[in-house]
């Protein structure tokens, strides 16, 4: 019996039975490994989806905490000078402490002395104790001891410009529309004259300024030959 056992497992029937077997395999292994990439790609893109799914919400929340109200830079004694396509100086910024606050993009100045120049070189001096800046420079709130001057020049036809200040609590500059205005008391000085009232807005533009509430007036005659004291 065991030697019948041994023939059948040596015979030329037995090896080519068990080679059939192999090459049938063989044949579905290969269909099989034609899919595994599919397979592969199918299974990382359902992890994909899951992590996904289950990221946690916290580190949304914390994304969004890094844009704080807390300032993320300071400089102490600075100066910032900014000039425009030509070279010509633009304006020039001084303090004794500047913060920067990343979620409103806007900057915090202590003791502030804003130096602003025109394209035709008329110079505006604006100071405060304390000025907020969006992050371009276009608008500029100066909070107590506010004081905005624009010094005297001549226009376009050669006439003289006189001096012109406003003094106040508050007062918000508007640069590129050369606008000021406050919703605070203000005094306005031209030249010799003085104005004050509860309320105003001005416009440089055309020259105009809107007091309003309790308004006052001083004015002094000019002198002869048409001339601004």
């Amino acid at each position: 019996m065991k030697a019948e056992v041994a023939r059948w497992w040596l015979s030329p029937q037995g090896r080519t039975h068990w080679r059939g077997k192999l090459d049938n395999a063989s044949r579905v292994w290969e269909r099989t490994a034609i899919y595994i990439p599919v397979l592969l790609m199918g299974l990382l893109a359902l992890g994909t989806y899951w992590l996904v799914r289950n990221t946690p919400a916290s580190l949304v929340a914390e994304s969004r905490k890094t844009v704080s109200g807390e300032p993320d830079y300071y400089m102490r004694k600075f100066g910032i000078k900014t000039f425009d396509e030509a070279g010509q100086l633009k304006s020039d910024v001084t303090g004794t402490e500047v913060r920067h606050y990343p979620d409103t993009d806007t900057l915090e100045i202590d003791q502030a002395l804003i130096r602003s120049y025109t394209l035709d070189g008329r110079l505006t001096t604006s100071t405060g104790d304390r000025a907020l800046s969006n992050g371009d420079g276009s608008e500029v709130q100066l909070i107590g001891n506010a004081r905005v001057v624009r010094e005297a020049s001549r226009d376009a036809a050669g006439q003289e410009v006189p001096r012109l200040e406003f003094r106040g609590e508050f007062l918000h500059v508007y640069v590129n529309e050369e606008r000021v205005k406050s919703h605070l008391p203000v005094v306005i000085n031209r030249g010799s004259d003085e104005f004050e009232g509860d309320t105003f807005a001005y416009n440089n533009l055309d020259r105009v300024a809107d007091l309003k509430g309790r308004v006052k007036s001083l004015l002094v005659p000019r002198k002869a030959g048409g001339q601004v004291p």
